[in-house]
């Protein structure tokens, strides 16, 4: 499928032309995605790995390119090409780039693009716990959702967004023992789904502090709650419900603030039941085996040792629902891929549930992708909701919210609007936890640095809408004329640099939306970003030798902030006027 990019469109297309005339092959795969940028600007303004034409022409890819340099007929958009070992290099005919490029991007036309997948992809994101706290390690999980849903929507992909809270289990068992035995006296009217995350950590530490016959005694009670729970009566049930409701509540302000929103909810109680029954209706059916009373299925063939899916006292395990959830997705609510975004921790156990689907013979077994990522850590270690060693998301929101006031916005309390300072901090916090989450490969760990992460200078957030902002300012001041636009004016080296990089940023979008990754989405803003400033800097707009030169010059600045906000749109980071 084509990309609403003309300029890769084109040359694509004639190196297929030159490919058919050349070897007598046929491409019928979507090249657009290949290109790349050289290693140093003096090679090319973007460059074709000729690899997968080896694979076809069994050539090396040297002689591929060399022979693509030499016979790459006359192209719309090429200026020149050369070789470079495997790589075909192109330079581009700057005025003709510009002219196709920069209008498109202004009239918005450019982000019109045709579907990239033929898949109805279902991505299941946020998992978080009721009656536990909601810290800063779960908004790497929300925020990378969020982007891949984002971005897979930008590319026109038919998606569904999910969530899949997990409000049942011994967690929320002793909370609710712990509630109801100490601190029914003390529920506070306001912020109920704060306050019990933090009666779950006290639960926790009241269980680890007591002797091995009080534990085993306090699990008999434990299981007696849970029983009225999946029974739906009694006390604990009713106690249950009503502070299930604190937690979504506090979930729901999470995601609010965060501006996410789930096209469906799951819930692990919902599925608790039918997944125990029909568990046993396939043990029945002779599909699954017992293993010291337990039921499951051997997967020691492929490495995968026995999963285990109901056990002896016939309750069930993540494993158990997970089965279920997974039919209920594809028979109810048509979709053909299902993605888990779950951390790497949950890898082993994610492979026995595809693998258990392939051996039941489920016909989207093969279609189930489970995307890891690594832990969030603070400075002094890693965090733990039980030991209580977390940065609740509520108090880190307000505390960065505080800071960016106090440092940036107060020299503003005079001139703006006390909504305008509230929002605007607001929307930085968003972008500097947003843009630190995303920026970093999924698999590498994350160390949250609050101070780091609101800088105005290096690789954040609130640097890229700092330079928003600096373009909105440029723009208050002068009015773009159309008939004052002539794109053979841009020659200077940073000029050029700033076009051929706007021109890449479908391509950058789609192929992480396919891959399911964000890091080269931000580093393409960034560096978008640091050209711009290195344009800034060489090339005076308002004082251009030339009104031409200037409103070609502010064309090219207006294209960069409609790509740079459209950009992190995707990543689910909203920009700002003025800072």
């Amino acid at each position: 499928m084509k990309y609403s990019n003309p300029v890769i469109n084109i040359i694509s297309n004639e190196i297929k032309k030159t490919s058919l005339k050349l070897w007598d092959i046929s491409i019928e795969d979507n090249l657009n995605t290949l290109f790349t940028t050289p290693p140093k600007k003096d090679l090319g303004d973007i460059c074709f790995p000729c690899f997968i034409l080896s694979k076809l022409t069994k050539e090396k890819p040297n002689i591929i390119a060399d022979k693509l340099s030499s016979k790459l007929g006359i192209v719309k958009f090429v200026k020149s090409t050369n070789s470079q070992g495997p790589y075909l290099n192109i330079f581009f005919n700057t005025q003709n780039v510009a002219e196709s490029l920069i209008p498109s991007i202004l009239d918005q036309s450019y982000f019109k693009l045709s579907p990239q997948s033929d898949e109805k992809i279902m991505v299941e994101y946020s998992q978080p716990n009721t009656h536990k706290d909601l810290h800063v390690g779960h908004m790497r999980n929300l925020c990378l959702g969020n982007a891949i849903v984002r971005m897979n929507r930008y590319a026109s992909n038919d998606i569904t967004s999910a969530t899949y809270p997990g409000d049942s289990g011994t967690h929320v068992a002793k909370c609710l023992q712990f509630l109801k035995k100490y601190k029914m006296n003390e529920i506070p009217k306001e912020n109920k789904g704060q306050w019990l995350s933090k009666v779950y950590i006290e639960s926790e530490q009241k269980f680890q502090s007591l002797g091995e016959k009080e534990k085993e005694d306090l699990k008999i009670e434990l299981g007696t709650i849970l029983t009225e729970i999946h029974d739906q009566k009694g006390e604990y049930y009713s106690l249950w419900q009503e502070t299930r409701e604190w937690s979504i509540n506090l979930m729901k302000e999470v995601y609010a603030w965060a501006n996410v929103d789930f096209d469906q909810w799951f819930f692990e109680s919902v599925e608790d039941a039918p997944s125990v029954e029909y568990i046993n209706k396939l043990y029945e059916d002779g599909k699954l085996q017992k293993n010291d009373g337990a039921i499951g299925i051997d997967l020691s063939e492929d490495k995968l040792k026995f999963c285990l899916l109901l056990k002896s006292n016939g309750t069930g395990l993540y494993s158990t629902k997970d089965i279920m959830l997974a039919k209920t997705k594809f028979e109810n609510h048509d979709i053909t891929q299902n993605i888990y975004i779950v951390d790497d921790r949950q890898s082993f156990h994610f492979k026995q549930i595809f693998k258990t689907l392939e051996k039941l013979k489920f016909p989207y077994a093969k279609n189930c992708y489970h995307l890891p990522y690594a832990m969030v850590e603070l400075p002094s270690g890693a965090m733990s909701s039980r030991k209580g060693k977390v940065v609740l998301i509520n108090e880190l929101i307000e505390k960065m919210q505080e800071s960016i006031t106090q440092n940036y916005l107060s020299k503003y309390k005079e001139e703006w609007s006390s909504d305008e300072i509230k929002d605007t901090a607001k929307k930085i916090a968003n972008a500097a936890i947003k843009y630190g989450m995303l920026r970093v490969d999924n698999n590498r760990k994350i160390v949250f640095d609050m101070d780091e992460w609101l800088k105005l200078d290096g690789e954040t957030g609130p640097y890229l809408l700092y330079v928003v902002a600096r373009i909105n300012s440029i723009e208050s001041k002068i009015k773009l004329l159309d008939e004052k636009i002539d794109f053979n004016l841009l020659q200077t080296d940073q000029e050029k640099q700033l076009l051929n990089h706007l021109n890449s940023f479908n391509e950058t979008v789609i192929s992480g939306a396919l891959k399911l990754q964000t890091i080269h989405v931000c580093s393409y803003l960034y560096n978008l970003a640091k050209l711009y400033n290195s344009f800034y800097a060489e090339c005076s707009i308002l004082k251009a030798p030339s009104e031409e030169l200037k409103h070609t010059r502010l064309a090219l600045t207006s294209a960069t902030k409609i790509i740079l906000t459209k950009g992190l749109s995707t990543l689910g980071i909203d920009c700002i006027e003025r800072m």
